[in-house]
């Protein structure tokens, strides 16, 4: 595991959040409006990984988080969820887990369909990604509806593994996701929330 990062010095532009990687990682989460469609407001996490600090940062709130007790494995969900669970799992030192949309895994799959606003959507895993028994940590890049979270839960305990925790870095809670994925029993952890939509 690489050293943990310094805290910023006095002349640094990130002092004001020395003590508070959560208003550090806000900061570098753009807002765009309208897209992908008229009424919705987008947070894009693409700026917290094109600057290593506040990467680091950002990775080291989960690493933190799951260091102890480690999990088994990590998985991640398609796509956003592969770019932190991937790092985090290497960090950990466990194995990690993809779960992808339809028709992306070639060796045999289990599926799980959700529904999503106008229609459904499918996600995959690898019927021999994780044994029974497993404790997995789940993660995406964003809690809305829950739906995509709560489909790749379901494939994990399909599989007989536990999913200890689902893990974002932003929550909607306006959305109802994170209190939906709650009143389900999972625990859930996310390092920041928007109002809105």
């Amino acid at each position: 595991m690489m050293p943990a990062m310094s805290a910023p010095t006095a002349t640094s532009s990130t002092h004001a959040h020395a003590y508070s990687p959560a208003a550090y990682i806000r900061e570098h989460i753009r807002t765009v409006p309208d897209w992908p469609e008229p009424g919705v407001t987008f947070r894009d996490i693409t700026p917290l990984l094109s600057s290593p600090r506040v990467f680091r940062v950002l990775i080291d709130q989960f690493v933190h988080r799951y260091f102890s007790p480690r999990p088994d494995a990590v998985a991640g969900l398609d796509a956003r969820g592969f770019i932190i669970g991937s790092v985090l799992a290497y960090e950990l030192g466990v194995g990690f887990v993809p779960i992808r949309k339809k028709g992306k895994l070639p060796f045999t799959t289990a599926a799980e369909t959700y529904e999503l606003e106008y229609g459904s959507a499918t996600v995959e895993i690898h019927t021999d990604a994780v044994a029974p028994g497993e404790r997995v940590v789940l993660i995406d890049d964003l809690i809305a509806t829950g739906g995509t979270m709560m489909a790749g839960r379901r494939l994990l305990e399909r599989l007989g593994a536990t999913v200890v925790e689902g893990a974002a870095i932003v929550d909607l809670p306006e959305l109802g996701g994170s209190a939906r994925l709650r009143a389900s029993g999972l625990e859930v952890f996310t390092l920041v929330d928007f109002p809105g939509h």
